[in-house]
């Protein structure tokens, strides 16, 4: 016997309450709650329409607790249609709401008597609003979020046996633009009893993180945004160079990715989550330290917070010196100073000081004065004398000092210096010798003039030395040649300051040089005369011998073109040989698709293809699959890569944007993938697949792997950075802003892309548009390496990767049903990608069910042609679909076709092919032939979209013809707003184009 609808559901409530109350909910500390209908103790007083319809019900938990709730049960009567709204709700600053309803239902086949009206299902709905709008119900002006099933239900047997049954559910709404909303809940003939309605959103809660706080924030809007925040240094703090500290709000209300920090300043250090300053006696010079710093030896200082420590009296720092260095003082003398004079030089040697000040910077300046006869008059040395190595900074203890004057008094001071010594302001420390030089050989013949220069002979002259040192008795020229070195050379005496030096060979470079003699003995030679003696007249033999050079050259050149004719021949006799031994029943020659119709004659070449072409190798064949990442990967230093911003948010965890600096090599942008912390191994090894795979790829139309990080944390994968994005976002963003042959150049370049994988033996199994990448010039390559496909037993037919659930819309046949993944199965993908590039985006076989798309592929149908594709574009597209994977095309010819196109745009207005197959929309054994219709009225009342009716009368589409040829804009122009209903007519008017151009040829015009 059926209870009545009050009785009954105040049975549902009751019994299902004692399992809500003893279940109890752990509040989480992200949520943020506005609305809980649990926590309320009074009336909820929520809108019900019609007022028999929803009742609210009171009852007490374990604590006895007054709870409300909502219960219907209408299953009696049919066409139900029972509303229930809450009050209305302000949202706050968020955009992504949460509703979370916990409800029984009764299973209908337990309600004896009840005929086919009831329902397990109500629909849940909501409206957003600035301000609350009263007391009335208005189904128009609801948008539906989900009709809501119970997973569990319960029957009269239930409820003897006091199972309970309670079913939690919960949906998102967003993005909300306005200040705050309704819920309503429709019930279109169910049992059932609304426990719990909480109504909330998620944040991440102030926190601060690397001395940087970050404020509450309200999660994105999207379930995979990370809203980027800004931090801001806590007291005493300052952020890092060029590293700005930020962080980042996931969906779920959790902080992520912290990028950038701020550091202590100078005289602070960190403690906990602040920073406090150094004490007494200690200091922090740099906020890049990250502690404080006892003071170095002999300084102090003697308040907090300080940078650096000050020297005692008597001790310094230089300034080059940082402040963690000890303060020290200027070095004591040289000890031992001794002299040797030779004439006018003299050599000067000493031991180091006793005391060097505490440093090991130590060197010594030597100050030469020349002195009269007069005690204390002396005067700098000046330019003209030399010293060997050097006057000052020197590091060996000793030097020698030349082109004295003879006959002269020199005084001679070496002080020790080191980095502090131009900063004491005490007396200067340094040991001194005096001495007298006598009679000195001649200084250097500086300047020799070259007065004549003839075949076997060079005149010279010179002028007389600075400084003779007395009388200058001859001169020595020593002469060689120049390749000789010095190693073999000859000498000419003169009396006088001019030679003639003979016997010499013609065309031959000499270098002269020349020292004066006195009674001191002979000076130092000048410096080196470079001169060449002229040519001997040329005879005969040398006309003979240029005449012959034409006639070796006429010889070179005739052997070298036999060859390259010999190698021509030969070619052109392999290539034949080649093409003759092709099969007629090849492959190649099916469907059209012969390899002359795609290159033509006027692309005839020779190609010599040598063996040895690289192969993929697939790194689960590996035993230890590390070794197949450090094969086929780079390994790069964690320091050369800079994350700058989250990008995007992955399976194994976020993926950034950065820059990749290598030494030697300007900096570069980069895509990098992380791996997130706390991962298995498991989790590394498949994280780390993609990378063993990209690593054996150089294309340049697939995504180039720069390298990976192993050995640091995170473990990243780096790629190059592709700016704008995945093809079908790119797409959909730039909608009908390109010519056909642009979106003709990306297909060719995805296309060269498989064909390399294709030739390389790699089989993707997974292309599609979102895995195809942009970047700034438009180049579109071929991604995603590293999913593992393996084909659920789901009847939806998808298959299950680490990065989750890949619909079935972008596979063959054959590797649904068997497991067959070739070549030719990225060939069916790629067809699909053809026609997501010309829909600019658009979802394959639109709203159908996976399933549905199954059955339609098995039974013939495929997709119809997008908006202004080119016949020849779709022709291809249905050679891809062909049933039979042998009958389609391979990815050289497909490159070889669209070539074609590129070069000659017309080809795009006739198929490429020569096979004869139907070019079928795609439509279910349910989808009407829209051709068939006479009236407007009658295609929307098909297609349940009546209510319409007026709106398209009122702007003048009175034909179907006219409605075919309606775009998106034209169908929001009518006032559709619900985007459901906008894709369903967009839908309808896509087929009914396609069936249409189908009957073309009959005589119906679009």
């Amino acid at each position: 016997m059926v209870c009545t609808s009050v009785s009954c559901v105040w049975i549902i409530f009751c019994l299902h309450l004692c399992f809500y109350v003893n279940t109890g909910i752990a509040q989480n500390t992200r949520e943020v709650i506005l609305l809980d209908s649990k926590a309320q103790q009074t009336e909820l007083e929520w809108i019900s329409s019609p007022p028999s319809g929803w009742e609210e019900i009171s009852g007490l938990d374990e604590n006895y607790t007054p709870i409300r709730t909502y219960q219907v049960c209408q299953v009696m009567e049919p066409n139900q249609n029972n509303w229930l709204r809450t009050n209305w709700i302000e949202k706050g600053d968020a955009q992504r709401i949460f509703v979370e309803l916990k409800f029984t239902l009764r299973d209908c086949n337990s309600l004896p008597g009840v005929v086919g009206s009831c329902k397990e299902t109500f629909n849940l709905y909501y409206q957003e609003t600035d301000v609350e709008v009263g007391r009335n119900i208005r189904e128009s002006q609801y948008v539906k979020i989900d009709t809501i099933a119970a997973d569990e239900s319960f029957t009269q047997g239930d409820l003897g046996e006091r199972k309970m049954k309670l079913n939690t559910e919960v949906r998102i709404i967003g993005p909300l633009s306005r200040r705050g909303f309704y819920l309503a809940f429709q019930d279109v003939g169910a049992c059932i009893a609304l426990v719990s309605v909480k109504v909330y959103y998620k944040k991440c809660w102030s926190i601060i993180e690397n001395l940087a706080t970050f404020p509450d924030t309200v999660t994105g809007s999207e379930f995979s945004s990370l809203v980027e925040v800004e931090g801001t240094c806590v007291n005493d703090a300052e952020e890092e160079a060029d590293n700005s500290p930020k962080m980042h709000c996931s969906a779920e209300g959790e902080w992520l990715v912290p990028i950038g920090k701020c550091i202590c300043k100078a005289g602070f250090h960190q403690k906990g989550d602040a920073c406090e300053p150094c004490g007494r006696g200690f200091y922090k010079s740099s906020s890049q330290d990250l502690q404080c710093s006892r003071c170095p030896a002999h300084s102090y200082n003697d308040r907090e917070g300080s940078w650096r420590c000050d020297c005692e009296d008597g001790y310094y720092r230089a300034l080059s010196d940082p402040p963690s260095v000890s303060c020290t003082r200027p070095p004591s003398a040289p000890q031992n100073l001794l002299y040797n004079i030779n004439h006018t030089t003299v050599s000067l040697e000493w031991t180091p000081p006793a005391d060097t000040g505490g440093r090991n910077d130590v060197t010594y300046r030597i100050i030469c004065r020349r002195c009269t006869w007069e005690p204390e008059e002396c005067f700098p040395c000046g330019s003209n004398v030399g010293y060997s190595p050097q006057q000052s900074g020197l590091t060996d203890t000793y030097v020698t000092i030349t082109d004295l004057l003879a006959h002269a008094n020199y005084t001679f001071e070496v002080e020790a210096v080191n980095g502090v010594s131009d900063l004491s302001r005490t007396q200067r420390l340094f040991a001194a010798v005096s001495i007298a030089t006598s009679q000195a050989a001649p200084s250097q013949v500086s300047e020799v003039i070259k007065e004549r220069v003839q075949q076997h002979s060079v005149q010279l002259s010179w002028q007389e030395p600075d400084q003779p040192n007395g009388v200058i008795t001859e001169y020595e020229i020593k002469y060689y040649e120049k390749d000789q070195k010095d190693r073999i050379y000859s000498t000419v005496k003169s009396k006088s300051t001019s030679a003639t030096v003979n016997n010499l060979k013609p065309s031959t470079a000499y270098v002269f040089q020349i020292r004066a003699f006195t009674a001191a003995g002979y000076g130092i030679f000048g410096p080196r005369l470079e001169v060449t003696t002229k040519e001997e007249s040329t005879g005969s033999a040398t006309v003979i011998s240029s005449e012959q050079n034409p006639v070796i050259i006429i010889a070179v050149v005739a052997v070298a073109g036999t060859i390259i004719l010999v190698f021509m021949v030969f070619g052109f006799i392999i290539g034949r040989r080649y093409a003759l031994a092709a099969p007629i029943d090849s492959p190649l020659l099916h469907c059209g698709y012969s390899k002359a119709d795609q290159e033509g004659d006027e692309e005839l070449y020779f190609q010599f293809k040598f063996p040895g072409t690289k192969t993929y190798i697939d790194p689960e064949t590996y035993e230890d699959p590390n070794r197949a990442v450090h094969q086929f990967a780079k390994e790069l230093d964690a320091s050369c890569i800079k994350i700058e911003r989250v990008i995007g948010a992955g399976e194994f965890g976020e993926v950034c944007s950065g820059r990749l600096k290598l030494p030697g090599k300007r900096d570069v942008s980069v895509a990098i993938k992380t791996l997130k912390v706390g991962y298995t191994e498991k989790q590394r090894r498949d994280f780390l697949c993609e990378a063993s795979i990209m690593g054996q790829f150089d294309h340049p139309n697939v995504v180039h792997l720069e390298g990976v990080v192993t050995r640091g944390k995170p473990v990243m994968i780096v790629i190059e950075y592709m700016e704008n994005g995945s093809l079908d976002a790119f797409l959909r963003k730039h909608d009908g802003q390109f010519t056909v042959i642009q979106l003709v150049g990306m297909l060719r370049g995805i296309a060269a892309g498989m064909r390399y994988l294709s030739d390389m033996g790699y089989v993707h199994r997974d292309l599609a548009a979102r895995n195809i990448l942009v970047n700034s010039n438009l180049v579109c390559k071929v991604s995603d390496f590293g999913l593992s496909r393996v084909i659920d037993d789901d009847p939806e037919a998808v298959y299950t990767t680490t990065g989750g659930k890949i619909p079935v819309r972008w596979t063959a046949m054959e590797a649904i049903q068997y497991r067959k993944f070739t070549s030719a199965s990225d060939v069916w993908s790629y067809g699909i990608v053809m026609w997501e590039v010309m829909s600019y985006g658009e979802r394959p076989y639109w709203d159908m069910s996976n399933q549905d798309v199954i059955k339609a592929i098995e039974e013939g149908y495929r997709l119809p042609a997008p908006m202004d594709c080119p016949p020849g574009l779709h022709q291809l597209m249905l050679d891809c679909w062909q049933k039979d994977r042998a009958d389609r095309p391979k990815f050289d010819q497909i490159v070889g076709i669209l070539d074609k196109m590129i070069r000659n745009p017309n080809t795009l207005k006739t198929p490429m092919g020569t096979c004869l197959r139907p070019i079928s929309p795609l439509l279910d054994q349910n989808t009407p032939d829209f051709t068939s219709f006479r009236l407007v009225s009658e295609w929307l009342e098909a297609i349940k979209m009546e209510r319409y009716m007026d709106n398209f009368t009122a702007a003048g589409y009175s034909s179907l013809e006219s409605v075919a040829r309606m775009t998106i804009e034209d169908v929001m122009s009518l006032g559709i707003s619900l985007v459901g209903h906008q894709k369903k007519i967009m839908s309808s008017i896509q087929t009914m184009r396609a069936q249409m151009l189908h009957l073309h040829g009959t005589g119906v015009q679009v």
